[in-house]
């Protein structure tokens, strides 16, 4: 059963299109469309990014005892996202069409790489693992709701 597969692969869906909102927004010039997009994905992606270090990586890596394989690497890329996130929040700030667009690209690259790692290896690898991924995902929820 894949039921952490399907939800994060979901979840990953809506903050993409969330992301193409604000950056087709910007792209038309549309400035306080995008920040309102923008702030959306963010809140969104942001609680993907807590519900994965919270709750689902602690959990895999207990019921693995690897704590160093690609978990490790997931929180490294969550920190890369993080840091072109901020600097959007400049360039959206600032009203800087050429440097938000540019960072767009190369956000929407890292996170395809970064889902792709997630949906192909990690999430499919947590539903083998997990001894109650129900129960685990009972928790993200609970934390994305909170």
């Amino acid at each position: 059963m894949q039921i952490i597969s399907q939800y994060m692969q979901q979840n990953h869906r809506e903050c993409d299109e969330l992301f193409v909102r604000a950056e087709a927004s910007a792209s038309d010039g549309n400035w306080a469309g995008a920040a309102s997009h923008f702030d959306n994905f963010n809140t969104l992606l942001e609680r993907h990014l807590n519900m994965e270090e919270q709750v689902l990586f602690p959990a895999f890596e207990t019921e693995t005892g690897h704590t160093q394989g690609p978990t490790a690497v997931m929180r490294m890329e969550h920190e890369q996202i993080r840091g072109l996130i901020t600097e959007l929040k400049t360039s959206l700030e600032s009203k800087d069409s050429q440097r938000f667009l540019g960072l767009t690209e190369s956000l929407m690259m890292l996170i395809q790489q970064h889902n792709m790692k997630e949906e192909q290896m990690l999430y499919p690898m947590t539903d083998q693992a997990l001894s109650d991924a129900a129960a685990v995902l009972a928790d993200m929820q609970a934390l994305g709701e909170a």
